[in-house]
């Protein structure tokens, strides 16, 4: 009998305790059996998916271990790449490994998402066979359900002009409803978590090692941050360790994840690039921030702008309007309107003024004034103080 045989070890009174502990309200069989193959197969395995798919996932672990048809020509295998997967899955096989995924899971107060629960971010089955099979959160699992995700990511080795961008998009996107999503990684993704949560708003992080390791190290108070306001989500289990390979394979979830991507910085090679090729791939819009002509680490945006017809985006209103919100990317233009520069000069925050005054100081007539006071007062910018107003700090 295979040692992942469902009627044998893997079926344990300990493992299906510990399944029972973490997902109470689910069918053991079915918690053990994805987890088990969060443990053997890489994060995209398409032939693991694609067994999954025809089998389910618990017939789908018997048949990977034991004598039984795996795939048929057309379900996404060959007699080939099933023994090629097998090969793979093989040393993996350890009973003992998915009963610590489980039970680490449970440590650290992770939560396990299944396909169809209320939680599962379903956008990530536009993935097909490369879709993951389980997902481990910490955090509030319910924050890609909570609105609609925009993928902020970027260089690591990112520039000022680059991590001021990132911030005012993924602060503006945020405190209008939308969950910023990135890699939790130094640089633009770092600078897109820290604004969204610094705005109230959500964030998700999703990891290429499990969710109980913080990486980078450095990022460990960010990755509480973004726990605080959203969640961090790895498909691979507590103490995996982030991989090379890992990481290009969790940038198809990012790009999924969004309902556009957008790269604000990134070198002629960067990793980015390759998170923008898988939205590309599924057909999910994709801008690029463009950068000095002169800096190599716009070139990668640059390359996108010209050879992958990315959309030039430069603000908020922008990436809304890629979403094909006209109607909210109108809203946000304001914000950038040179009646608001001109206004904002004309306010103070040490005394208050009078519309005639503002209209005299910022050579904009009353009625503009009065207009812009109210889009101001709702932004939280200005404050009306009688008959006056006067600028927040």
């Amino acid at each position: 009998m295979s040692v992942f045989s469902l009627g044998g070890r893997l079926s344990d009174p300990a493992t299906r305790d510990a399944a029972s502990a973490l997902r109470p309200d689910a069918e053991p069989r079915e918690v053990i059996a994805r987890a088990a193959w969060s443990v053997i197969a890489e994060p995209g395995d398409g032939v693991a998916g694609a067994l999954i798919g025809v089998h389910g996932a618990t017939d789908a672990l018997d048949a990977a271990f034991g004598g039984t048809r795996l795939l048929a020509a057309g379900e996404g295998g060959t007699a080939r790449t099933v023994a090629e997967a097998r090969a793979r899955w093989a040393p993996r096989a350890d009973a003992r490994a998915v009963r610590d995924a489980l039970e680490g899971a449970r440590h650290v107060d992770a939560r396990m998402l299944l396909p169809g629960d209320p939680e599962w971010p379903d956008v990530l089955d536009d993935l097909g066979a490369h879709a993951p099979t389980v997902l481990w959160a910490r955090g509030d699992a319910t924050a890609l359900a909570a609105g609609r995700a925009i993928a902020m990511v970027g260089a690591r080795a990112a520039t000022s002009y680059g991590e001021h961008v990132a911030a005012e998009l993924s602060g503006d996107l945020a405190a209008g409803g939308d969950v910023i999503v990135s890699g939790g990684a130094y640089g633009i993704d770092g600078a897109a978590h820290r604004a969204a949560a610094g705005t109230g708003g959500r964030t998700v992080a999703f990891m290429a090692g499990g969710v109980d390791r913080a990486y980078p190290a450095g990022h460990q108070q960010l990755f509480e941050r973004i726990r605080s306001h959203g969640a961090v989500i790895s498909e691979v289990p507590c103490g995996a360790a982030p991989t090379k390979w890992r990481f290009l394979a969790r940038n198809r979830l990012i790009a999924a994840a969004g309902a556009a991507t957008v790269v604000v910085e990134a070198g002629w090679r960067s990793g980015s690039l390759n998170t923008a090729g898988h939205a590309s791939t599924l057909g999910r819009p994709l801008g690029a921030v463009p950068g000095p002509i002169t800096s190599p680490a716009s070139a990668g945006c640059h390359r996108l702008l010209r050879e992958y017809d990315a959309v030039c985006v430069t603000t908020a209103g922008e990436v809304r309007e890629l979403c094909g919100d006209e109607l909210a990317a109108a809203r946000s233009d304001h914000r950038s309107r040179p009646e608001r520069t001109r206004l904002l000069d004309a306010l103070t925050t040490r005394g208050a003024r009078e519309v005639d005054e503002l209209a005299r100081r910022s050579g904009l007539s009353v009625d503009a004034v009065r207009s812009e006071l109210g889009l101001l007062e709702l932004d939280g910018v200005a404050v009306r103080d009688g008959r006056a107003w006067r600028r927040l700090a």
